[in-house]
């Protein structure tokens, strides 16, 4: 009983620091806006070495039961080879992929919504609301293209806001956990003193 007590604590406590360090991120974004553009492009330097490696050391394990481990592998030497690119042209090239990446995921989600509404419409369900979702997309898309400030101040905001909320939510899950605690040790009190 006692080790389930301490690991509950310890998932409790685990919870709270981590709303913590989103409180402080969303934050930090919205205080230091600058800075956290830089940080933004070191994390995407950072993620493609640490990914690029990982997937490397996986290809190799892959070698004994996949023919085509070999991807992986060149995916990863690609990963690495950006990482370390992004890291040489530093911010420039990491900020870059940040906002070709965008543009390039809401133009393709955009035409595949247009895709699909095509489809709604000919097997006579609505389809109205998923095509204006899809020229919104591909709208945004192209001013993702056309203006790399903005786009790169839109993704700070949403990393932003995404901290703040999971922080709420994060401290929220925390409260509903000592509360629980807190009626199972009075449950618990009331077993023993009947």
């Amino acid at each position: 009983m006692s080790d389930l007590k301490q690991l509950y604590n310890q998932t409790k406590w685990a919870i709270i620091l981590r709303g913590l360090l989103s409180l402080g991120v969303g934050i930090a974004i919205l205080v230091r806006p600058i800075e956290s553009i830089a940080v933004l492009a070191l994390v995407i330097a950072l993620w493609a070495l640490f990914d690029g490696m990982v997937n490397i050391v996986r290809s190799f394990d892959l070698r004994r039961i996949a023919p085509h481990w070999w991807v992986v592998l060149l995916g990863g030497i690609v990963s690495v080879g950006f990482g370390i690119a992004a890291l040489y042209y530093f911010p420039g090239l990491s900020l870059s992929f940040a906002i070709v990446w965008t543009a390039y995921w809401l133009t393709a989600t955009g035409l595949i919504a247009v895709f699909m509404a095509f489809q709604e419409r000919s097997a006579g369900v609505s389809w109205g609301m998923t095509m204006v979702f899809g020229v919104l997309a591909i709208i945004a898309g192209v001013f993702a293209f056309a203006s790399p400030t903005a786009t790169l101040a839109t993704l700070l905001a949403l990393i932003s806001g995404f901290a703040l909320v999971s922080s709420v939510v994060l401290f929220f899950a925390a409260g509903r956990m000592a509360a629980f605690q807190g009626d199972v040790r009075s449950s618990f009190g009331n077993t023993a003193r009947a």
